[in-house]
């Protein structure tokens, strides 16, 4: 699937990507995007709930197994929080950090202001730090 998704975002771009068009980066993102909603719906599927273990890379030989295993914990409850933010904050928090996007990139993509941007990563990052101190408490 994300194979397909990933062939139809760049066959669009071919196809009806103009020249002159300022963001291209911004323009692929927003498409891959509806795409993979819109593939999603089709098939009545949801974004599977620990997307994190599908993005780890495997440890390195000769690693030490428990800094492995406490690097892959962290990972595991970052995901975890972020999954418990509401997909709006997510979605921003996950363009500007994973995705490398400027707020006013982000802005123009989801069609906010940048200010508005700005807010809702404050507030996703505070929530965040919330939930992965009650998490981290939690495990203790």
């Amino acid at each position: 699937m994300t194979e397909d998704i990933l062939q139809e975002t760049f066959l669009k771009a071919f196809t009806a990507l103009k020249d002159s068009h300022t963001n291209m980066r911004a323009w692929l993102y927003m498409v891959a995007r509806n795409l993979c909603f819109n593939s999603m719906k089709r098939e009545k599927k949801n974004v599977p709930a620990d997307l994190g273990e599908a993005m780890e890379s495997r440890q390195d030989a000769g690693q030490d197994v428990l800094e492995g295993i406490l690097r892959d914990e962290r990972k595991r409850m970052l995901w975890e929080a972020m999954y418990r933010l509401e997909s709006r904050r997510r979605e921003i928090l996950i363009l500007q950090y994973f995705g490398g996007f400027s707020q006013r990139e982000i802005a123009a993509m989801l069609r906010l202001s940048p200010e508005n941007v700005r807010v809702q990563v404050h507030r996703a990052k505070k929530e965040l730090k919330t939930c992965l101190e009650v998490m981290h408490y939690d495990v203790s």
